[in-house]
């Protein structure tokens, strides 16, 4: 190596170390002048190119505008005066002497379901229109459906709740039974909720009823020997059980104002439809029943009337005190009378009584069921709720059930046999099939369909013979 070589080779590592000393150099500069610099100096320089945003100044929050408050219903009175002051059973008055339960009781299991969410009067009234009836207190089931948990048991709500239910009342002194729900049901999950009872006790059948009628034996029927309400009823049931009825799946008394029911029957068709909560639930259960080849066929057995107010004293069902009595002495009388006499002028009285309050439910213009959101009370209490706004949401899941139902079956109507459908079609069929429109194209998209499988036959054939040309 030359003296020259070696110079070159020297100055070419001093100028390599010259720049990187002066790379570190820069950037621990900037790196000093990064940390040394406040923040909030790069946060208030402006974006280049961006148009600056005017400073306003918020408002305040819109306020809720809220519904006009609705005038509150008179506040309702307990319908059984004599049964709010009794300590026991006994402090009733007695059953009239036709109607009383047989002793011994009758061999078949006769439970009796009632189902309850709201109005207290009326349900009261529909337990014991049963119980003068000669239904058994002790085969009746109250089903507390409130969604108010253990609130009515503990004696935490007040008559004036729409959700109120005396349970000392019904157990205590009607002798009845009490079940309740885990959580509010709708109708169809509460007639699962009576399937499930019924398996779980081993009842092959049970009786139910709505919680709007009221029931009374027809002490008109002029067939001997007289039978009571119940008796009628079991006769229903021993009927029905022989071999040779067939095979049934309900029993109905002016429709399903009571019905009898066979459990077997309900579970084999995979019980009530629940997202068909409420109108329409039992067309489509019924309808299914029907389909599977069951029997539901009518029976009579008493008098019964779907009302939607109550008789102002409970006593008038043990054929005990009358609105058209003036005198204390002509009260006494027909209250003797009527408790001694079957089919009296008291029995009467009655019978034209029931009639002007089912006349009166029928011919609302506001509606049928405007009773169950008589009641506005109960603020404060545990698991209130707003009236008003219960019922709201209650008419929207009956609307939200109806279209479940014509999407189930592509039609709005109950007579789906009649309109040719078929167990299998549930879900199956387009919505409005029936129209001359939906049929008209389900026409053409099936010749369509024929024209384009026609098509791709001739296709696989022209395929399958090039396959064999090729091969020869």
């Amino acid at each position: 190596m030359t003296s020259e070589t070696g110079i070159n080779m020297l100055f070419s590592r001093t100028k390599l170390k010259r720049s990187i000393l002066f790379i570190f150099t820069v950037v621990l500069l900037l790196t000093v002048t990064f940390l040394t610099v406040p923040m909030g100096i790069y946060q208030k320089l402006p974006l280049p190119n961006l148009p600056q945003q005017p400073t306003e100044t918020p408002g305040p929050p819109p306020k809720p505008i809220y519904k006009p408050i609705s005038e509150s219903p008179p506040p309702i009175v307990d319908n059984f005066p004599r049964a709010a002051s009794a300590n026991s059973s006994a402090d009733l008055p007695p059953v009239p002497k036709w109607n009383t339960p047989p002793d011994p009781r009758v061999a078949e299991n006769t439970p009796l379901f009632i189902g309850f969410t709201r109005n207290w009067r009326l349900l009261q009234q529909t337990v014991v229109s049963y119980i003068t009836g000669g239904w058994p207190p002790g085969d009746i089931y109250v089903v507390e459906n409130t969604g108010t948990m253990f609130s009515n048991r503990d004696g935490l709500l007040t008559l004036q709740n729409p959700f109120y239910l005396d349970h000392h009342r019904l157990t205590a002194i009607l002798g009845v039974n009490i079940i309740s729900t885990p959580t509010l049901l709708t109708f169809a999950q509460l007639q699962n909720f009576f399937v499930h009872t019924a398996l779980d006790k081993g009842w092959e059948h049970y009786f139910w009823s709505h919680m709007d009628v009221v029931a009374v034996s027809d002490e008109e029927y002029d067939v001997e020997p007289y039978q009571s309400l119940y008796m009628r009823a079991v006769e229903v049931l021993r009927e029905t059980m022989r071999p040779e009825y067939g095979k049934w799946a309900a029993r109905w008394f002016a429709y399903d104002r009571l019905s009898l029911v066979r459990t077997e029957a309900y579970t084999e068709v995979g019980g009530w439809d629940t997202m068909i909560p409420f109108y329409m639930t039992d067309c489509d259960m019924h309808e299914r029943l029907f389909m599977k080849g069951f029997k539901l066929d009518g029976a009579q057995a008493a008098k019964i009337w779907d009302v939607s107010i109550s008789l102002d004293d409970l006593e008038l069902l043990y054929r005990r005190g009358t609105k058209a009595t003036k005198s204390k002495k002509d009260l006494s009388e027909r209250a003797e009378e009527g408790a001694s006499q079957r089919n009296s002028p008291l029995y009467q009285d009655l019978l034209r009584t029931l009639d002007e309050m089912q006349h009166q439910k029928s011919s609302n213009t506001a509606g049928r069921n405007t009773w169950q959101a008589r009641q506005h009370g109960g603020q404060g209490e545990p698991f209130y709720r707003d009236p008003e706004g219960f019922e709201k949401a209650i008419m929207m899941t009956i609307d939200f059930g109806r279209k479940v139902f014509e999407e189930k079956w592509g039609r709005g109507p109950c007579n789906l046999r009649e309109a040719g459908l078929v167990e299998g079609d549930a879900w199956k069929v387009v919505l409005g099939w029936e129209t001359p429109e939906a049929q008209a194209k389900a026409e053409q998209d099936q010749k369509q369909a024929e024209i384009d499988e026609a098509k791709k036959a001739e296709e696989e054939k022209h395929q399958s013979d090039q396959g064999e040309k090729g091969g020869t």
